[in-house]
């Protein structure tokens, strides 16, 4: 598994991210390239900003309970995976500045490094280690990198 940790590894996904176009088409699913962008901010929005509300705690021990381990293990998404009503896009966003965006969390993450994670709440899942942070964060950004075909 890759890290987010890793400078090297995140410099590799930017260099990938950088391959995107406005235009690009995804191989699979609806979403625009510029819908992903977004789509992969509100991962690390969750992480930094005060912008998507906790799910109730009915919620979080259903999310506990039965999407956590396929969330954080190794084994990637399949393709056409659902998703939470909170990773839907429909408004307009623009193409650079979510891709800048993203490129800011990614290294804001990798530069905070895995300590800084070990033990940090998840909106969705409580304390994850650093390890499920990762796992959970490089999966959904190759999942969507490969949606893309970068």
């Amino acid at each position: 598994m890759k890290s987010i940790f890793n400078k090297i590894e995140i410099e590799n996904f930017i260099d990938r991210l950088n391959q995107l176009k406005p235009d690009s088409q995804p191989l699979w699913g609806k979403m625009s390239a510029v819908q992903m962008l977004a789509h992969c901010n509100v991962t690390y929005e969750m992480l930094y900003e005060d912008k998507h509300p906790k799910p109730g705690f009915l919620m979080k021990l259903m999310l506990k309970t039965f999407v956590k381990n396929s969330v954080v293990n190794e084994k990637m998404y399949p393709k056409n995976s659902r998703t939470a009503p909170q990773f839907i896009i429909s408004d307009h966003r623009n193409f650079e500045n979510e891709k800048h965006r993203l490129i800011n969390f990614m290294k804001r993450a990798q530069e905070e490094g895995s300590a800084s994670f070990e033990g940090k709440e998840s909106h969705s899942f409580g304390k994850l280690t650093s390890q499920e942070w990762n796992n959970m964060m490089v999966k959904h950004l190759e999942h969507h990198f490969g949606q893309f075909g970068i």
